[in-house]
């Protein structure tokens, strides 16, 4: 399971990496702002990606001791999305030690 995770996680990040650099390679994000602004269901999704990076945020404060890693981590997220929860999950996944069951990516550390 650890080894899938690992493999899903790092296809999420090269994918949504790829994603993002060939869009801004063929538009740039603030010239698109206006007329991405005017469609209601663009809006709409991109209210709910921020939900989700919030939803998932608080889950890496509960992780992260450090107010500098919360802060870090919220920054990331907050401007790179998918990118930087998938890269926070496989440091994750590769800081588990290999006797430990996945499940426990989920708790904080001692």
């Amino acid at each position: 399971m650890k080894t899938f995770l690992k493999l899903l996680f790092a296809f999420i990040f090269l994918w949504m990496a790829v994603a993002t650099v060939r869009t801004s390679m063929q538009v740039s994000l603030w010239d698109s702002w206006r007329g991405f602004s005017a469609n209601p269901w663009a809006v709409a999704t991109l209210y709910d990606a921020f939900a989700g990076f919030i939803t998932f945020f608080i889950w890496v404060v509960y992780k992260e001791r450090s107010w500098g890693g919360r802060i870090l981590w919220f920054i990331l997220i907050m401007c790179l999305g998918n990118i930087a929860m998938s890269a926070y999950v496989l440091r994750e996944l590769f800081r588990l030690p290999a006797s430990e069951k996945v499940e426990s990516i989920l708790w904080r550390r001692a």
